[in-house]
């Protein structure tokens, strides 16, 4: 008799790009013109609004295990937990760490105090564009000045990638994360995709 094996809900979830992950694969581009799209699925996400200059705030920061950044562009890393600014009271936290488990500790922080938390990981994906002419790709639809002189590792805004509102994080000389939500998801990939098809090429003088 075959035995019946429970997975859970997790081993039951779907990425909103894993149906491209072939084409994206395929998309990557290698040597001195080389670029690479990635999608990391169900990285936790939480939302976070609290008064900055709050006893609150205080205590959040320890939960993070770095103070809150507290100026746009700027963000606090510590362990597997990275707070993006996204407004004067607003952060969004991003962990690889258990989402519940995060958005509860992060809870119990407020302690009553005026602000929220919420578990957002579901209402976006991340997307990683690597390599020496990744900057140039985006440079190809961002409205943002992504020179280094402008933008750098560590530096992260929500902007907007062609036509749809992202979270763009450069974590590395050459490599950015995206987080846009799933429902653009597939649009922007895409869009990602053919941007990437020129460097598959010869340089044109």
């Amino acid at each position: 008799m075959a035995e019946l094996i429970d997975a859970g809900p997790a081993a039951l979830r779907r990425s909103p790009l894993a149906h491209l992950e072939e084409r994206m694969r395929a998309a990557g581009v290698t040597g001195e013109r080389g670029v690479s799209l990635t999608e990391w699925p169900f990285i936790t996400m939480v939302s976070l609004r609290v008064d900055p200059a709050s006893a609150a705030a205080g205590r959040i920061g320890s939960v993070l295990g770095a103070p809150l950044p507290d100026h746009c562009g700027q963000t606090a890393q510590s362990g597997p937990h990275t707070a993006v600014w996204l407004g004067p009271d607003e952060w969004l936290v991003l962990s690889q760490g258990d989402g519940p488990e995060l958005a509860a500790g992060l809870l119990d922080a407020l302690a009553g105090d005026p602000g929220s938390v919420v578990d957002v990981s579901a209402n976006r994906t991340t997307l990683e564009l690597s390599g020496p002419s990744a900057r140039r790709v985006l440079e190809k639809g961002c409205v943002l000045d992504l020179h280094p002189r402008s933008f750098g590792p560590g530096r992260a805004v929500a902007t907007q990638v062609g036509p749809v509102p992202v979270v763009l994080w450069q974590t590395g000389d050459t490599t950015y994360r995206l987080f846009p939500r799933s429902s653009f998801a597939d649009y922007l990939a895409r869009w990602l995709v053919d941007a990437m098809s020129e460097y598959q090429g010869p340089e044109v003088p």
